[in-house]
């Protein structure tokens, strides 16, 4: 690999103040760090948010008309259900329930769980992935689905494992992973047994997952629902899904919390970077001056700084991540998986070198200004 002459000079400028540099790079592994770690653990909650919708995208959601959160599900009529397969392009209908309830486990502990009840004839509204056994092992009575970083809740996630469910005993016959709600315990059992459970009277959903026939047209299904149907809305699932965490990040202060970290860590790094160069810039004035004065032109120059502040970005960067990683292994242990995407780890990058580069502009401004002749009074 051939490596362009000016980035062998950037590298010798670097190591001829020792010091320095490693100030300059600890502000961009610490930017990296901070600005990594608070948008992996906001992605991951972001995930939480919408994690219902999320198993079950491909369908059309109705739901309360006044609902815009999938964790705040109203209570709709049964005989909805029979409407709905009554509109043109309906092929089926999958009746979902949402309750709270307590569970408690052997020695006494309890703890406020959501139970999601779906068909066990058609299993949507399930996950369509378990960790351990699988949609089918929920048929039995009693059989619940519990996820396995949910161990401060039910003690113990293993299979056959029992505790009580508002009084009716209850054990684990299928585990997922990482399917977790959002401020609550998903815990997935049969639909009527959910409904059982949860001491509700007659037969409520809180939503219906509508299937439409292969050649029917989303749209016109779903404004034939709006139009038809009192008190319901239809969602695109995927629309539902970004609607509710829109809804929340709008009403909660998440957004912003984060958000000012992530500034402050770049604010941070982008200053760090930038007086730690421009202090070397000064401390070599008379290198860049003599430079100049046998005729290397401000381009030069610019280049020569902005190199020095590429290389801690690709170096600091590389350092922050390793750090990110160690962090996502501790903390996978507790269930929170963060996951970035390729394109987001190429925009992390960018932001960095934004960082680094930008906070060069101060040593560029000051090198830049400098006449040939000046070198002299140093």
């Amino acid at each position: 690999m051939i490596v362009p002459p000016i980035f062998k000079t950037a590298f010798k400028f670097l190591l001829y103040d020792k010091a320095k540099s490693i100030g300059a790079l600890l502000g961009i592994v610490i930017s990296t760090f901070l600005i990594g770690q608070q948008l992996g653990i906001f992605f991951w909650m972001a995930g939480t948010m919408d994690v219902l919708v999320r198993l079950n995208p491909e369908y059309i959601w109705v739901v309360d008309n006044k609902t815009e959160n999938a964790n705040a599900l109203g209570r709709l009529d049964s005989r909805i259900e029979f409407e709905l397969k009554s509109i043109p392009g309906v092929k089926n209908v999958h009746p979902l329930f949402v309750g709270g309830a307590t569970v408690q486990v052997p020695g006494g502990n309890s703890s406020a769980i959501t139970l999601v009840g779906a068909s066990v004839e058609t299993f949507v509204g399930f996950p369509k992935e378990f960790y351990e056994g699988s949609a089918v092992d929920l048929i039995p009575d009693g059989a619940v689905s519990v996820d396995i970083f949910e161990g401060r809740t039910f003690s113990n996630t293993e299979l056959g494992t029992t505790f009580e469910i508002n009084g009716r005993k209850a054990y684990v016959a299928a585990r997922t992973r990482n399917v977790r709600g959002f401020g609550g315990v998903l815990v997935f059992t049969a639909l009527e047994r959910a409904r059982n459970w949860s001491g509700v009277t007659g037969r409520p959903s809180n939503a219906f997952l509508v299937e439409t026939e292969p050649d029917a047209e989303r749209a016109k299904v779903i404004a034939a629902i709006n139009e038809n149907i009192f008190g319901v809305r239809a969602w695109e699932g995927k629309e539902f899904g970004k609607k509710t965490v829109q809804f929340i990040l709008t009403n909660t202060s998440i957004a912003t919390s984060f958000g000012t970290l992530v500034i402050f860590a770049f604010i941070s790094g982008f200053f760090i970077v930038g007086l730690t160069l421009f202090s070397a810039a000064i401390d070599r004035m008379k290198d860049y001056g003599t430079m100049k004065a046998i005729g290397a032109t401000n381009s030069y120059i610019r280049k020569l700084i902005y190199s020095q502040a590429f290389l801690f970005a690709v170096v600091g960067f590389f350092l922050g991540y390793l750090l990110i990683l160690a962090f996502k292994a501790g903390v996978a242990k507790q269930g929170l998986l963060i996951q970035f995407s390729p394109w987001f780890l190429g925009l992390f990058f960018t932001m960095i070198c934004v960082i680094a580069v930008g906070g060069a502009t101060f040593a560029s401004r000051r090198i830049t200004r400098l006449e040939p002749a000046e070198v002299f009074r140093f």
